[in-house]
């Protein structure tokens, strides 16, 4: 039976108890405080379920991850990146990003990333623990991504494009800028083709919960039992050089 999750604070069961199938699902109920969040993405679990669900937390295996130095930017894309036009803004618009990652695609009439979760995330980013990548052409907004970074780890949500490879370019910066200032890790969550042909592999669950386990400290954090009180995660000086890019790569 599926673990209800009915306690006041995070307390997530081992997630080598998760289904095969589906795979990865691990427990139902709890909340999307941030407290609730960055416990659960620190022990390699996450939140996926749609409007008529209840919260259900997840920790596939295998997982799906990017290490930066191995991001794959073939020629046509490091051609776009120098001559596209395009510039590139860490956390200018962030509710702008999720909105467009929630967005319908192709046949899909339906979203993840409901109003609850959009809320959830936003009130991350108040708390400076999750963050945007946006890319912009023309003055408009035409790709990019969020997620949460956490130390060396950045744990990848969604990504959008309205213009070719602009996500593409997005996660260019952010490999770039991890690999350059000591990030580590690029979570994936899920396997996809198109994040394999960008560098992606999938590990066992047990060895990214390792990763996490070594380079997430349950010493550099702090959660707090209030709502209304962030937490403490430990800081992610990569970011800064994703600001500095700008233009430039």
């Amino acid at each position: 039976m599926l673990p209800w999750l009915s306690s006041p604070h995070p307390n997530f069961p081992s997630t080598n108890t998760a289904l095969d199938s589906p795979n990865g699902l691990l427990a139902a109920g709890g909340e999307l405080s941030p407290t609730w969040l960055v416990e659960a993405y620190r022990r390699g679990i996450f939140p996926w379920y749609s409007d008529d669900d209840p919260i259900l937390w997840w920790s596939p295996d295998p997982r799906m991850i990017l290490l930066p130095e191995q991001f794959k930017q073939r020629r046509s894309l490091t051609k776009r990146l120098r001559h596209g036009g395009f510039h590139v803004t860490l956390d200018q618009h962030f509710e702008q990003v999720i909105q467009a990652c929630a967005e319908p695609r192709g046949e899909d009439t339906g979203t993840w990333i409901t109003n609850e979760m959009q809320e959830a995330y936003c009130l991350l980013h108040a708390h400076g623990i999750a963050h945007s990548i946006e890319v912009h052409q023309d003055g408009q907004l035409v790709g990019g991504l969020y997620g949460l970074a956490m130390g060396a780890v950045f744990f990848g949500e969604s990504m959008f494009s309205r213009a070719p490879d602009a996500s593409k370019i997005a996660l260019a910066h952010l490999a770039r800028a991890m690999h350059a200032q000591g990030g580590k890790l690029i979570d994936c969550q899920m396997h996809t083709p198109h994040l394999a042909s960008l560098g992606a592999i999938t590990v066992a669950r047990e060895s990214f919960i390792n990763y996490l386990n070594n380079w997430l400290p349950d010493e550099a954090f702090t959660l707090p039992l209030s709502a209304d009180v962030a937490p403490m995660v430990p800081a992610s000086p990569w970011l800064n050089a994703i600001a500095a890019q700008g233009n430039a790569y």
